[in-house]
């Protein structure tokens, strides 16, 4: 296969990562990655990505190097504590996230912002976990990407997958690890989400949320182009979800947040 024209040169542990994720991601499932035009250009860009299960860092890896870049992956602090992981992540560059202490957050998107002003590629869930919707679409997003996506003058290109949920199925009871039969996992890449009327003006809290949800709104209308349904109007906010469902506890009644976000019936892709 021939290599990619904006391929980046890694080390000897990006080829270790590599040797690991390629066949890994080959058996879990059968990626189908399409829009990649999209991320296939040199300089610093970020990409923003829906969170569906444990597994999508896994099939974004291999997505984003077979384009011919490097993704570094804004990740919770406490997997650089686990043997060999560890010293993967730091030593391909990802970028720790520590969300205790002062200031722990504002070092992450500093780290962040700095790779990018570098030439290098940002990979950001905003759910800043694992969906709980229950239709698994997006959920309100948190404020950091939108002061990410604001800090410079760096394209944010949107990605949604769909069927790595299928292979691993998150915070769930029950079986979750379901391999075979092979699935389809699907990887879209969108066009760069114009922001630069935002940018243009103060980079207040106003203009942070509007870019947050209009970045996120990019992801969940290419997730909803994926799975060949229509989104939800509005994203699933799981703060409300767990405060509505204690009310609902205290005075014995069923919690709304136990019916689905939208009106769509099946969530399961539609065969290409």
């Amino acid at each position: 296969m021939a290599r990619s024209p904006v391929h980046e040169k890694g080390n000897a542990w990006l080829v270790f990562c590599q040797i690991v994720m390629y066949p890994l991601a080959f058996l879990l499932g059968r990626q189908k990655v399409s829009g990649a035009e999209h991320a296939r250009r040199r300089g610093g860009y970020l990409l923003v990505a829906n969170h569906i299960s444990h597994l999508d860092p896994l099939f974004d890896s291999v997505a984003v190097r077979k384009i011919g870049r490097i993704p570094r992956f804004m990740a919770k602090a406490s997997l650089w504590k686990v043997p060999v992981l560890g010293q993967a992540l730091a030593n391909s560059e990802q970028i720790p996230v520590d969300r205790a202490g002062a200031g722990a957050g504002q070092n992450s998107l500093e780290a962040a912002t700095a790779a990018l002003q570098k030439g290098k590629v940002v990979l950001i869930y905003p759910d800043g976990t694992v969906t709980r919707d229950p239709d698994m679409w997006p959920m309100k997003p948190r404020m950091g990407v939108g002061a990410l996506a604001l800090a410079g003058d760096f394209p944010v290109i949107p990605v949604a997958h769909w069927g790595s949920n299928h292979v691993y199925t998150s915070y769930v009871e029950g079986r979750r690890f379901h391999p075979l039969p092979r699935k389809d996992v699907h990887t879209r890449f969108g066009e760069p989400v114009d922001l630069d009327d935002l940018r243009a003006g103060p980079h207040d809290a106003r203009a942070v949320r509007a870019a947050s949800f209009r970045i996120m709104t990019a992801v969940r209308d290419l997730l909803a182009e994926v799975r060949g349904i229509t989104p939800p109007a509005e994203f699933y906010d799981q703060k409300k979800a767990e405060r509505l469902a204690q009310r609902a506890a205290q005075v014995g009644t069923p919690s709304a947040t136990t019916a689905p976000t939208s009106p769509v019936s099946s969530p399961e892709t539609p065969e290409r």
